[in-house]
């Protein structure tokens, strides 16, 4: 937890942590906000589960962590995985939750989301994670991002992300292959801002625009980004997220 003032809540992404996909961000939403960041089981410092993950149970422990931090209203950002999180949560926990900010989601997976996953889980069972890396890379970058670094940048920053893979992957891959929040998008009634990022090729912008269409009230902006938006244009993501801080304010 950091930071003083409204609540927020992270959830991040499957394969990720809220210092891999919010650290960009973090110190700025601190300025104005309360924010409670807690990693899924198998990334940060939270222990891996022996069992599989179901999305009710994650939603449920990201909750328990802010009430139990004092944080007793919040705004969830979601992103990846994350927005299916912070869609169950607010329909689970409708009297914590001010509004929602989904960025790079998807209410469930389609073919090209299980493919990528399918593809994702057999290389973690092969243990190579420099070329899980170099994959994940390929599918996460924005093509214009991906062109505009030289061979080293790519290649560090591939090393990188091979030493930054969480223990608790599988889990999370697995449980992104089970996602499927569309019955619960139109129990949503808090104030929504739904980020498409457009030059995403896992989380295409056609299933954040789902998202948009099915939960009343929502508002859709597209930034020009891949799935790692937090690195590709982590301004216009603040000053999006900031717009509907201040509407729930």
């Amino acid at each position: 937890m950091r930071g003083s003032g409204p609540g927020i809540l992270l959830a991040h992404g499957g394969g990720g942590s809220v210092a891999g996909n919010y650290g960009p961000i973090l110190d700025d939403l601190a300025t104005t906000h309360t924010v409670v960041g807690p990693d899924y089981p198998g990334s940060g410092d939270t222990p891996r589960s022996a069992t599989p993950l179901v999305l009710d149970d994650v939603a449920d422990a990201l909750v328990a962590t802010a009430v139990d931090a004092g944080v007793e209203r919040f705004t969830v950002l979601g992103y990846s995985l994350g927005t299916a999180v912070a869609v169950r949560i607010a329909v689970r926990h409708p009297e914590r939750v001010n509004g929602l900010v989904l960025t790079a989601g998807f209410a469930y997976p389609d073919n090209r989301i299980r493919l990528a996953v399918r593809v994702w889980r057999d290389l973690l069972a092969t243990g190579d994670r420099t070329l899980l890396a170099r994959y994940l890379t390929l599918l996460g970058t924005g093509a214009s991002h991906l062109d505009a670094l030289s061979g080293d940048q790519v290649e560090a920053g591939v090393a990188a992300l091979a030493d930054y893979i969480p223990a608790g992957s599988p889990e999370h891959v697995d449980l992104v292959a089970a996602v499927d929040t569309r019955p619960d998008l139109p129990r949503i009634h808090v104030p929504t801002l739904v980020v498409a990022t457009a030059e995403d090729d896992l989380a295409t912008p056609d299933h954040s625009r789902r998202l948009a269409a099915g939960i009343p009230g929502a508002e859709l902006v597209e930034i020009a980004a891949g799935h790692g938006i937090g690195a590709e244009a982590r301004d216009e993501w603040l000053a999006a997220i900031r717009s509907l801080l201040a509407r729930v304010r």
